[in-house]
């Protein structure tokens, strides 16, 4: 395996309808920040991009019932949501939103592409229409009865009981989710991706993953190909992305599909990214060289687009489908190496709803928790490979028996012990059998739990980093330290000499999960320079919404190119003053699933 590769971490667009709440997160955030970190201590070159996800009829359906534009509406979650994942460490080189004028030209210069290669055709199709508003209902805001198994509750484009794709005109009594009335349908012009024309070329290369991706995406991923249909790729709507074709570009009513320009966003974040370093061409070494490799992470709802609908959009800008054709403008484009898809995270029992108050945002949680400690949660017992319920009474006993008194403890007792009996790391003097042994032990973990992150087995890599934990702490407790200092100080220096390098590499181990204590204990340890660069934001500059001048706007971004964090054992350093130490987490008692519980019925705020 290459210590060098380039790794793009291709994170789902979080919808800009409203701020993000924990169940988001396990599904796209939490994971791919923990691949991107391993990835970048691992010696490889990472580019881990997303953005806010701002057009489409949802948008404009809440801007109106707000009395504000759909432009100010995504500015204002734009906002929001980039603070909390700021907030969470999520350490994106770039975060930035749909609405840009690069990511315009982006998506045009693929859509051309496509219809440049017979990829894309015109089809006059039955639109949903809102009789009251008379404006374009999108297919996953109508829903009825599925006429494939019957399931009362099906979507205008998927059956999520029986995965089937649906057209909302075969729905059975189909309804508007906004308002309760029947949709009326009319014939409208649009433009359609002709999927069928990729059946055969998506299905061998999805054959090639079989044993390298998660079996749900994968078994999910190829019975989609047993009935690809064409799917439109235009809107009626005045809310997106111009189609880039004379006759359809002053058209204000009709506009690229937000599922469509969405999904371009991790080419058009890599492209913008590229701009601000000061080499526009430097997103190519991601998305077309040799050693490039792409993992994208998401929830299992968005499977269907990633692992078929933007691999067939790539092939076909790049003249690969069946029908063959030349390369757009950006030239042959990388398919990608892994879907990385995780499942639902319910919340007491029940689905997270906001308006059933069935929610906690990241933006509460961290005000009254560590991000740390939510990281911690999701990675130990999220939604990874089956839905999962995030209840709060788990969330505390992990936090108090897991963080406190395993990981918090090993710290605080192996450096105030040092601390407090010798003032700087000791020497190690003559080890023992046994301080061999569990030396040996640590350093054999950075290859298990590497094995397992490199996979995107996220809970296994997390139990193992926590059993070397569990031994440090063994060990501490059977060499007895503090009973040494005055019968066998020698010893007492070595043991705390061992005890230290454990903690140092437990640390390393678990920074990809845990970043903000982890660079806390790298301090403590006497460590200097950056361990693990956390995001910050900073102000981008372009277009917005199709405006006619450029407008500042908030992006995420960081300096992690400087992070001193490596992934292996690095001795420590003897001599190295040391001062006592603080707690790393808080413990938590009842009080806190009571109040919380009390929160979720309604009776505080």
């Amino acid at each position: 395996m290459s210590s060098k590769r380039h790794i793009l971490t291709a994170v789902a667009w979080p919808y800009a309808n409203g701020p993000r709440h924990i169940g988001h997160v396990s599904g796209f955030g939490v994971p791919s920040d923990v691949f991107s970190r391993f990835q970048r201590m691992s010696g490889n070159h990472v580019l881990m991009v997303s953005g806010t996800d701002e057009h489409g009829t949802p948008i404009q359906v809440l801007a109106d019932q707000e009395g504000v534009t759909p432009r100010e509406l995504a500015d204002r979650y734009n906002q929001v949501i980039a603070e909390d994942l700021v907030g969470l460490g999520l350490s994106y080189d770039l975060f930035t939103r749909t609405t840009t004028g690069n990511h315009y030209a982006v998506v045009q210069q693929l859509f051309t592409a496509l219809h440049d290669n017979g990829y894309v055709f015109t089809h006059t199709t039955k639109g949903a229409v809102s009789p009251s508003t008379g404006r374009t209902l999108p297919d996953r805001y109508i829903e009825g009865t599925c006429p494939i198994c019957g399931y009362d509750g099906a979507r205008g484009d998927q059956c999520d009981n029986c995965g089937n794709q649906l057209d909302p005109i075969d729905l059975i009594g189909p309804r508007s989710r906004i308002n309760g009335e029947t949709p009326e349908f009319i014939d409208t012009e649009h433009f359609m991706l002709d999927l069928p024309a990729f059946a055969d070329v998506l299905g061998r290369w999805l054959e090639g993953k079989d044993g390298a991706w998660r079996p749900n995406v994968l078994k999910f991923s190829m019975n989609l190909l047993e009935d690809l249909q064409p799917r439109a790729v235009t809107r009626d709507l005045n809310w997106g992305v111009p189609i880039p074709l004379e006759g359809w570009d002053e058209n204000p009513n009709k506009r690229l599909y937000v599922w469509f320009d969405a999904v371009i966003g991790y080419l058009s974040a890599s492209i913008e990214w590229a701009k601000r370093t000061g080499d526009p061409e430097a997103w190519r070494l991601w998305w077309q060289g040799d050693d490039a490799e792409s993992f994208y992470f998401m929830g299992k709802d968005n499977i269907v687009f990633h692992s078929v609908i933007w691999p067939a959009i790539l092939l076909g800008a790049s003249g690969r489908g069946d029908r063959g054709g030349e390369p757009g403008p950006l030239g042959e484009l990388d398919v990608p190496s892994e879907v990385v898809s995780s499942e639902f995270l319910t919340m007491e029992g029940q689905k997270f709803s906001s308006s059933r108050r069935v929610v906690i945002y990241v933006r509460d949680f961290l005000q009254r928790y560590s991000a740390d400690a939510l990281r911690y949660y999701i990675m130990a017992a999220g939604p990874e490979t089956q839905d999962t319920d995030f209840t709060w009474s788990e969330f505390v006993r992990r936090n108090n028996d897991e963080l406190v008194a395993a990981w918090g403890n090993l710290v605080n007792r192996s450096i105030s012990m040092a601390a407090k009996n010798i003032g700087h790391v000791p020497e190690a003097g003559e080890l023992t059998e046994e301080d061999e042994k569990v030396l040996a032990a640590s350093r054999a973990a950075f290859d298990a739990v590497g094995a397992r992150l490199e996979r995107s087995q996220f809970k296994a890599a997390l139990q193992e980093a926590m059993r070397t934990v569990a031994e440090a702490n063994k060990y501490i407790s059977d060499q007895t330290p503090w009973a040494l200092k005055k019968t066998d100080p020698e010893r007492m220096a070595s043991v705390l000499h061992v005890a230290l390098q454990l903690v140092k590499d437990a640390n390393t181990l678990l920074t990809p999960f845990l970043p903000e204590s982890a660079n806390k204990v790298h301090a403590m340890l006497g460590g200097e320079g950056q361990w693990s660069g956390m995001p910050r934001l900073e102000t981008g500059h372009d277009t917005i919404g199709g405006s006619e001048e450029a407008v500042d706007y908030t992006v995420i971004t960081g300096d992690y190119a400087a992070d001193v964090a490596r992934w292996s054992s690095e001795p420590i350093t003897p001599g190295t003053p040391l001062e006592r130490p603080k707690p790393l987490f808080a413990k938590l008692d009842q009080s806190v699933v009571d109040e919380e519980l009390a929160r979720l019925r309604g009776e505080i705020d």
